[in-house]
C-alpha cells in the first residue's frame, strides 16, 4: 500500500460533487483552444489550484474528460476551463453552448500548497498547463498580499489570450521577452512568455530555458526567495524538476496524465514516485496531480533517471 501523501493544500478525501451544472459561456480562442465557464456552485465553493473536473462531453459518450480548473468564483459559483480540441469528446465538449447542461464531477485530486511560500514563488506553465498557473497566480495575489508571483508561459500553438508588451519591468530576462498575458497584467502580476515559433515579443525557446536564464542571473540570496510551481508536458516538467535540483529549490508540480475514472478505482493513471528512498506507484487522480517534483524526478544518478 502507498504511503498517505498531503502535499500541503488540502486533503485529496474531501467530498467530490457529482452535479449537473450549465454552460454560461464558451469562447474560441486561436489554435483550437476554447475557455468554458460552467454554473456549478459546489465544485466552484472548494476548488483549489492545481485540482480539475471530470467532464462528460455529451450523454451518448460515456467516458469523461479531466479539465485543470484555470478559474473559480466561490461566490458566483462559476468554474472556469481552458482546453484545446484533440478528439471527438473535446469537439464535442466545444461545441456546448450557453444554457446547455454539463455532467461534473469535481474538484478532484490535491491541489497546489496554498500558504507557507517563500517570498518569490516562480510558477511556470506550458500548453495545456497554463490554466492551474493562472488560479494559482490568483490565489497567491489575493490570499498572499506579502507574497509577488512571477508568472512564465509556454506555447508553441498560439497562446489562447492576447499578449501585449509589458508594463511591469522585470531585470534577468533577455532584451527579446517583453510579452506579457494581459489578464495577469491587469492583477498586477508579472509574467513573460516563451515559444519556439519566433511570436513578437516571446522569448525564442523553451519556456524552462526563460526559467533558467534568470535563475542564473540572480544572486544567491535572491534565489533563497524563490520557489518553483509547473504544469505541462512530461519533457518541461522533467527540465523544471532539473532547475529545482540545480538550485536547491522547492517544487512542486502537477501532472498530466490519461485517466478513465478521475475518482482513483480504475487506477489507470498512476506513475511511479520514490518517497523515502522507496518506489511507489501513486495515481494522479486522487495521490496527485499534484507532486514534490523530487519524488516524480529524483536526483540524477550515475545510472541516469530511474526507469518507469
Amino acid at each position: 500500500m502507498s504511503p498517505k501523501r498531503v502535499t500541503g493544500g488540502r486533503p485529496a478525501s474531501l467530498a467530490i460533487h457529482c452535479v449537473t451544472g450549465k454552460v454560461l459561456e464558451t469562447s474560441a480562442r486561436a489554435g483550437g483552444q476554447f475557455v468554458m465557464r460552467m454554473k456549478v456552485p459546489a465544485v466552484a465553493r472548494q476548488a483549489a489550484p492545481g485540482q480539475f473536473v471530470h467532464l462528460q462531453c455529451d450523454p451518448l459518450l460515456p467516458m469523461r474528460r479531466p479539465m485543470s480548473i484555470m478559474r473559480a468564483s466561490a461566490g458566483d459559483g462559476w468554474v472556469e476551463i481552458l482546453f484545446r480540441v484533440f478528439g471527438l469528446g473535446t469537439r464535442l465538449l466545444s461545441e456546448m453552448e450557453t444554457g446547455d447542461p454539463v455532467e461534473a464531477m469535481g474538484p478532484i485530486g490535491v491541489p497546489f500548497k496554498r500558504d507557507g511560500y517563500r517570498s518569490r514563488p516562480l510558477l511556470i506553465g506550458g500548453g495545456v498547463g497554463v490554466p492551474p498557473m493562472i488560479f494559482l497566480a490568483e490565489h497567491i495575489k489575493r490570499d498572499c498580499p506579502d507574497v509577488r508571483p512571477l508568472v512564465l508561459m509556454g506555447s508553441e500553438v498560439p497562446f489562447p489570450f492576447s499578449t501585449r508588451p509589458s508594463r511591469l519591468l522585470l531585470s534577468g530576462f533577455p532584451a527579446s521577452a517583453t510579452a506579457c498575458l494581459p489578464l495577469l497584467e491587469d492583477w498586477g502580476i508579472a509574467s513573460r512568455l516563451a515559444s519556439g515559433q519566433a511570436r513578437p515579443g516571446c522569448y525564442e525557446g523553451q519556456v524552462t530555458d526563460l526559467a533558467g536564464h534568470l535563475l542564473r542571473r540572480m544572486q544567491p540570496a535572491e534565489r533563497e526567495a524563490v520557489e518553483l510551481f509547473a504544469c505541462g508536458p512530461e519533457p518541461m516538467l522533467k527540465a523544471t524538476a532539473d532547475l529545482a535540483h540545480e538550485y536547491s529549490l522547492p517544487c512542486q508540480i502537477a501532472v498530466e496524465e490519461f485517466m478513465a475514472c478521475g475518482t482513483g478505482g480504475c487506477a489507470g493513471c498512476t506513475i511511479p514516485v520514490q518517497i523515502g528512498g522507496r518506489r511507489y506507484m501513486q495515481r494522479v487522480c486522487v495521490e496527485g496531480p499534484v507532486f514534490e517534483a523530487a519524488q516524480v524526478y529524483p536526483r540524477r544518478s550515475p545510472k541516469g533517471w530511474p526507469k518507469p
